[in-house]
């Protein structure tokens, strides 16, 4: 098990000097341009930080709805195991084996 989080972490690190490399080679300037003449000029690497941010948090967002229901059917099915307390199963049906 020490050595998954060994590698984890190893490729973590990996990942942030790669990320890292890329940033310190996109640190020239870029204009964005606007509607009705307006213009940005900024790093490259924080336009696309700026992009990889607002499509991870839209991406998100679209998850959002499903966990929401998923969590909502959970909570009912939690509320009626607890309902149903110490009811036990019909005698004349066998549990399933326990593996």
């Amino acid at each position: 098990m020490k050595l998954i989080t060994q590698l984890s972490w190893l490729l973590r690190v990996l990942l942030f000097l790669a990320v890292f490399a890329f940033a310190l080679m996109n640190t020239g300037p870029v204009t964005l341009r606007f509607f009705l003449g307006q213009t940005w000029e900024t790093p490259m690497i924080l336009v696309l930080l700026l992009a990889f941010a607002f499509g991870a948090a839209i991406g998100v967002l679209a998850c959002l709805s499903r966990m929401l229901g998923q969590r909502r059917e959970i909570n009912k099915l939690e509320r009626e195991l607890n309902a149903a307390g110490d009811r036990t199963l019909p005698h004349d049906r066998a549990l399933p084996p326990q593996a």
